[in-house]
């Protein structure tokens, strides 16, 4: 069975869909450009409602040791996902706050993937996410998506997730397709951008539960 996060919540309601429906991990934006940004007492007032078996994890692009130090305060967080952040500033962060640190792969070609193998000694998991363009206000939670052909026969370094472009509608066919034991959803489970929808999530966990 494939494990899923879903990620940008800011509301009790979505929130305990993502938790009804089976999620692995839910994920907290702590980046202000994000229309899916969560400050740390609304992400506090939303930890407090997480079992203990879903795991927490703080979004951030390129963060510094305060915005960290905050928001793991705040939210309680297991996990950190970083964003446009070089392999030196992961390891010192993963160090240093002695977290499970994600580091966001942005892939648009193969050569894309060899990214990853910078990071095999900085973090625990690569997020494998489309690329986004370089005038783009975030580094994901867009919809788009990238040619999940660029994963096959790929030498992972390390865990991985799947992201970009996921939908309700074919994340069972990106899970069968690329192998993926971890997805991760933002904007395909949105009726507007930060808008979390609840039928969404419960649609997406069900498809990606039965993979």
């Amino acid at each position: 069975m494939t494990s899923a996060k879903i990620c940008g919540l800011s509301t009790p309601d979505t929130l305990a869909a993502a938790i009804a429906g089976g999620a692995s991990h839910v994920g907290f934006v702590f980046f202000p450009p994000s229309p899916r940004n969560v400050t740390p007492d609304r992400a506090a007032a939303l930890a407090g409602r997480v079992p203990s078996h879903v795991a927490k994890v703080g979004v951030f692009v390129d963060p510094d040791d305060a915005l960290l130090d905050i928001a793991i305060a705040a939210a309680q967080l297991d996990g950190i996902q970083l964003h446009k952040t070089s392999p030196a500033r992961t390891a010192a962060i993963r160090a240093r706050t002695r977290r499970e640190v994600w580091a966001a792969i942005p892939v648009k070609t193969r050569a894309d993937l060899d990214a990853g193998r910078r990071y095999a000694d900085a973090a625990d998991r690569l997020l494998y996410d489309a690329r986004t363009p370089d005038d783009a206000p975030v580094p994901g939670g867009m919809g788009l998506r990238f040619d999940w052909a660029l994963l096959d026969g790929v030498r992972h370094p390390l865990p991985w997730a799947l992201s970009g472009g996921l939908t309700p509608n074919n994340v069972a066919e990106a899970i069968e397709r690329t192998g993926a034991r971890l997805v991760d959803v933002s904007s395909g489970v949105e009726s507007a951008p930060g808008v979390k929808d609840v039928d969404k999530i419960a649609a997406f966990l069900k498809a990606a539960n039965r993979s």
